[in-house]
């Protein structure tokens, strides 16, 4: 069946679609299909398929109505749309009978995109973002977590696609319960993009939606700008400003030095990080008055503003019998030793954050009972041993709020000055599903109780963060530890997956603080010119928790002198206190190899960056 509007132009078949926009043809290049007891089942395979027009007083499209298929007692419609006044279209999936469980449904199709021309290429928000043209030459197939949407592989729920300076920007509706697939391989010439719902409680049940909004001139900052537009609508963008209004220590944080130490580790026997052949590098101490001399010595050196991110600071070490992780280190000083360093802090103006977890549950902690461990459908409970503390569950998410309410009272009982505090992996892991009959939880409800736990930090005047950037906590997130590129996370030879480029900034930079590497290494890009570019925050100086893991990567620069880091935080502090709370509205590339980028923020101001030469040069508005 086949409708015209003002600008498209659409065509639905029995599991396929055609889009005209602007002359330009778009196609769907496979077949859609559900999973069903872990088989594969085309939306052709039904018996009985019934097209009909649909209408409303907003829009018009085509229903496609699928029933009888043979392996699995299933039906279902789709309603595929396009709305009137916006020109945007709606890829509806709507099940009317669900006798077999379905685990997922990949719906819409990957779209056509195989021809092999640079300039062609697809945006998808991977970390901080990702552009991958059609000829690039590294592979990219797998995706952590396996693509699901608010984790480190989605940071926002959308991807683009452009060719011949038309594009579009795919958005899904119903993230909670979403992912994405994603066929790259090595040169390309194609790149193949797609969504994927996922059941609730092995089955679909509610109406899955995915937006596809077509643009002409299109290029990466106008398909960031329509995210933006329905991240207001939808009440996701709140500002900095808004955030200082509520709490003006968020003003206190920007401009920083950001600080990354630790006190105790500790690695188990059955971690994966036991060191069985040098067993003295499994423990190590460093005194909370080793911190609070440090402490004294960058205010001799004149900073002004400094976060001090504090790991292991509690008697089981670094990542360690969570949620039960009080009290303070009693080697290091106890918590006379840590309100000593608080009290430090505090009297030099600084701003102290504690890392902690609610996610990892320990069967060591004290207080483990693996009845409000998260729960599989068959009454089993998660169990890994990678992490230093060894044999691990997860906590149900319905959980972590009663124990962040309990160890921060317990915290503040000892006089400890927080003022900000981290709270780990909630908005780089996946959302969690737990089937335990006395916290059922589904993914939607994961995530409300992961903000939960954010809001209870601001409602005592601490500002949260937490390990990465999540669309779905920009409501309440103030700061993270990082929202890098994806090749900063890989080993620093390791072949790049695409061309770095700031999405996730061109559409939330002023409403949360990043903190970025400065990492320095001879021969290659400088990373103080990726903070500069996306006038972020600046680590002074940073301890990894594990090596070689999470951008931990040793270098020679964590052995500059002290001085020469502090200079160059004062270059980013400089830019970030005049950009942090302004839109990045626009960012471009300023020649065909990548290297030369530029940024431009509201208020004037001008970021020019060349990552081969390290060269960079801010323009002030006159």
């Amino acid at each position: 069946m086949h409708i015209k509007t003002q600008q498209l132009e659409l065509e639905v078949g029995k599991d396929q679609f055609t889009i005209w926009f602007e002359e330009t043809k778009w196609c769907s290049s496979f077949h859609y299909f559900i999973l069903a007891d872990e088989t594969q089942i085309h939306f052709e395979e039904a018996k009985q398929i019934t097209q009909t027009p649909y209408q409303s007083g907003v829009g018009s499209g085509i229903c496609t109505r699928y029933e009888e298929f043979e392996n699995a007692d299933v039906s279902f419609e789709t309603i595929i749309w396009v709305e009137e006044s916006t020109q945007n279209i709606y890829f509806e999936w709507i099940p009317l009978k669900e006798e077999t469980a379905v685990s997922k449904v990949y719906f819409p199709a990957f779209m056509e995109f195989d021809e092999r021309k640079e300039d062609h290429y697809s945006l998808i928000n991977y970390h901080q973002g990702l552009l991958i043209p059609n000829t690039w030459e590294t592979p990219l197939q797998k995706l952590p977590f396996d693509g699901m949407l608010n984790s480190c592989a989605a940071y926002m729920p959308w991807f683009a696609q452009v060719k011949d300076k038309i594009g579009y920007i795919a958005i899904h509706l119903s993230p909670s319960d979403g992912g994405y697939m994603i066929d790259h391989p090595q040169n390309g010439p194609y790149t193949h993009l797609g969504m994927y719902h996922l059941a609730r409680f092995e089955h679909m049940e509610y109406r899955r939606v995915v937006r596809f909004t077509f643009i002409k001139e299109a290029d990466p900052t106008k398909l960031c700008k329509v995210y933006r537009q329905y991240a207001k609508e939808i009440g996701l963008l709140t500002t900095l400003k808004e955030k200082a209004a509520r709490n003006p220590l968020v003003d206190k944080l920007i401009g920083a030095a950001f600080v990354h130490k630790g006190i105790k580790t500790h690695i188990c026997e059955d971690s994966e990080f036991y060191d069985a052949e040098n067993p003295e590098k499994n423990d190590t101490l460093i005194p909370f008055s080793i911190r609070e001399q440090e402490i004294h010595n960058y205010y001799k050196k004149g900073i002004n503003k400094l976060y001090l991110h504090l790991d292991g600071w509690a008697q089981p070490g670094y990542d360690n019998q969570h949620p039960d992780y009080l009290p303070a280190c009693i080697e290091a000083g106890g918590w006379e030793g840590l309100k000593a360093l608080s009290d430090t802090i505090k009297n030099c103006h600084y701003m102290l954050g504690l890392h902690d977890q609610y996610r990892d549950y320990y069967f060591s902690a004290e207080t483990f009972d693996k009845n409000f461990a998260l729960t599989h459908q068959d009454g089993s409970i998660f169990e890994m041993s990678r992490w230093a503390g060894g044999h691990q569950s997860y906590l149900c998410a319905s959980q972590a709020s009663y124990y962040v309410k309990r160890n921060f009272k317990e915290i503040l009982r000892h006089g400890i000055h927080l003022e900000a505090s981290y709270l780990d992996v909630f908005t780089c892991n996946e959302a969690d599903q737990c089937y335990h009959p006395w916290h059922k939880m589904d993914r939607a409800e994961c995530l409300r109780y992961r903000n939960a736990c954010f809001d209870y930090l601001h409602s005592i005047n601490i500002l949260p963060s937490s390990e990465e950037a999540s669309d779905f906590a920009m409501r309440s997130l103030v700061f993270c530890h990082y929202a890098p590129y994806q090749f900063m996370m890989s080993a620093p030879d390791a072949p790049r997956l695409g061309i770095p480029i700031p999405l996730f900034n061109l559409v939330y930079h002023d409403c949360l603080i990043i903190p970025w590497y400065m990492d320095e290494p001879e021969g290659k890009e400088d990373y103080m010119l990726y903070a500069l570019l996306n006038g972020g925050a600046a680590y002074l100086d940073k301890d990894g928790a594990y090596p070689n893991i999470d951008g931990a990567f040793f270098d020679e620069s964590y052995q500059q002198a002290l001085d020469h880091k502090i200079a160059r935080y004062r270059v980013v502090s400089t830019l970030q206190e005049k950009v942090a709370k302004e839109e990045m509205v626009r960012h471009e590339f300023i020649d065909r190899c990548w290297h030369k980028q530029r940024s431009y923020f509201a208020n004037g101001i001008v970021v020019e960056v060349d990552l081969k030469e390290n060269h960079y040069h801010i323009i002030y508005p006159k």
